[in-house]
């Protein structure tokens, strides 16, 4: 079917395949509703998405280096019930978009989204991994180069391959020849370094492992297969060192609300909640 642009484009949310509903082409909220507060001096408001287990992962291996300042509630937010769209996460996020984070810990309130803003942020609050001085042109090109290839990744090859309303072959070539380019450079990156950051782990890290790392672990867009993830040995290497950290694994569990019960922790307001508020535990 040859495909001809009208003059003028408009909206059709019905032609959006599968998260259709979430996205529309004007910002703002739709909605009243205020966000909750917790008792710690950080409020994340999330969800188990790659770009929200970035943060939560980053909390909880401050909190596993012994920062117990950096103790957090994090709240669970819907997205396809819209909950990005209320008024209390617009004030916080104007983009509409998880993760968003409430620093409360001084004597104003500091808003703060964008992912790896937020990793930039709680890691030079709290002075951890950073890596070394001399390594942070490294460190914020690796951070960068996340946050412009993750979109080819998700928003390009994931939705196309997996959510699209049907299979169109031109965008699916494309955007996997894109992914596998991109999973060439960590590859060869990796081939060399222990780590992002040669041997040191670092935030770095945390920001690509959960979009990079689940798709080579076959995790992601049931793809892996398709795109041959198997010929990435140094990537697996990689995410399967970073899968045995406890605080990586915590760190997934939080705001999840697909995969097995006992991996899915909705909301995280104490370290407790990972022993007796699972979803296997509780039982909703």
């Amino acid at each position: 079917m040859t495909y001809t642009p009208p003059e003028v484009w408009t909206w059709d949310a019905e032609n959006g395949g599968t998260w259709g509903s979430l996205n529309r082409p004007i910002a703002g909220p739709t909605h009243d509703k205020e966000l909750p507060i917790g008792k710690h001096p950080f409020q994340l408001y999330s969800l188990a998405t790659p770009n929200g287990v970035k943060v939560t992962v980053l909390f909880e291996e401050l909190l596993e280096a012994g920062v117990t300042d950096a103790e957090y509630d994090a709240w669970l937010i819907k997205i396809g019930d819209g909950d990005q769209f209320g008024s209390g996460f617009v004030e916080v996020n104007p983009n509409s978009k998880i993760p968003a984070l409430v620093d409360r810990s001084g004597d104003t309130p500091v808003r703060v989204f964008e992912s790896v803003a937020i990793m930039m942020h709680l890691a030079e609050k709290f002075g951890k991994f950073l890596g070394k001085p001399e390594d942070r042109p490294e460190l914020l090109s690796w951070l960068m180069w996340q946050m412009g290839s993750a979109p080819f990744l998700g928003g390009g090859f994931g939705h196309f391959y997996a959510y699209a309303p049907e299979p169109m072959e031109y965008p699916i070539n494309r955007y996997a020849m894109e992914v596998k380019r991109q999973l060439d450079v960590l590859n060869r990156h990796l081939a060399e370094n222990k780590f992002m950051i040669g041997d040191e782990y670092t935030i770095a890290d945390m920001a690509i492992w959960p979009w990079y790392g689940r798709l080579v672990q076959g995790q992601a867009y049931d793809a892996g297969t398709f795109l041959s993830v198997h010929e990435y040995e140094h990537v697996i290497r990689w995410a399967e060192e970073i899968e045995a950290r406890p605080a990586a694994r915590r760190g997934r569990m939080v705001n999840r609300t697909f995969g097995e019960p006992e991996e899915q922790l909705h909301e995280r307001h104490d370290a407790s909640d990972f022993e007796t508020k699972t979803q296997d535990k509780i039982g909703e």
